[in-house]
């Protein structure tokens, strides 16, 4: 199997750690960098190949990755010269592409199967999987209904329940046909196409442990709990 890891973004909402690193470099713990842990775990899953597509401070995650070969893995990489959304670096390798394969930000941390993921995708037969995780997301405000100028209804800081894409996907190239490499192309974008064209994407519900690593208290998190959930994250490690 094969896995395309998106690490080409700046980081911004993770400074100052990502002024000299770039994101997926951070430690978590005390002797493991985000994108190693996912190198390792995508090896326990049964990949034998990725591509990283590097653009800021790349050369860094080139430097520490190398060939994959520490990991049981053949790395390659895409360098991505401006920034081409999540989706909009899959188009300029193509040619380097199964059928089938996974995609994922090089910022999580789960215990997801990622196999798994590609095997349930490859099963649905649809254009694309997208792990979705539950979250609860609170409003901190007084919410009001209203009808014709009037307040109908009030509830006091609700919580909602949604379920949130876990920047992991499963995908076949030939769902990218037709976009032109080079150009941006968001997985926002890729999903509203995909439903105006009548061919929904597959959903994986995931209940296990998940966190994005994009914001500081996120990181912070990630950090006082890797202790815990270490024989979870690295299995046989």
């Amino acid at each position: 199997m094969h896995a395309v890891i998106l690490a080409g973004g700046k980081g911004v909402r993770l400074r100052p750690y990502t002024t000299a690193l770039p994101k997926p470099l951070v430690p978590i713990g005390d002797q493991h960098a985000i994108l190693e842990i996912v190198l390792r775990q995508l090896a326990t899953c049964g990949f034998t190949s990725c591509t990283i597509a590097i653009g800021h401070l790349g050369h860094i995650i080139r430097a520490y990755v190398g060939n994959g070969s520490q990991w049981g893995l053949r790395v390659g990489y895409s360098t991505e010269d401006s920034p081409l959304g999540t989706m909009g670096p899959l188009l300029t390798m193509m040619d380097r592409l199964p059928d089938d394969f996974l995609v994922m930000n090089g910022d999580i941390l789960t215990d997801l199967d990622y196999g798994e993921v590609v095997r349930a995708h490859r099963a649905s037969d649809a254009p694309l999987t997208v792990a979705t995780y539950a979250r609860k997301v609170a409003i901190d405000f007084g919410v009001l209904t209203t009808e014709g100028g009037r307040v109908v209804g009030f509830a006091e800081k609700p919580s909602m329940d949604y379920r949130v894409s876990m920047g992991v996907y499963g995908l076949s190239r030939e769902t990218l046909a037709g976009y032109t490499p080079g150009l941006p192309l968001g997985f926002d974008e890729l999903v509203l196409d995909l439903l105006a064209a009548g061919k929904p994407p597959h959903a994986y519900e995931f209940e296990g442990y998940w966190l994005d690593i994009g914001r500081p208290d996120d990181y912070d998190r990630a950090n006082a709990e890797f202790t815990t959930h270490r024989g979870l994250l690295l299995k046989g490690a």
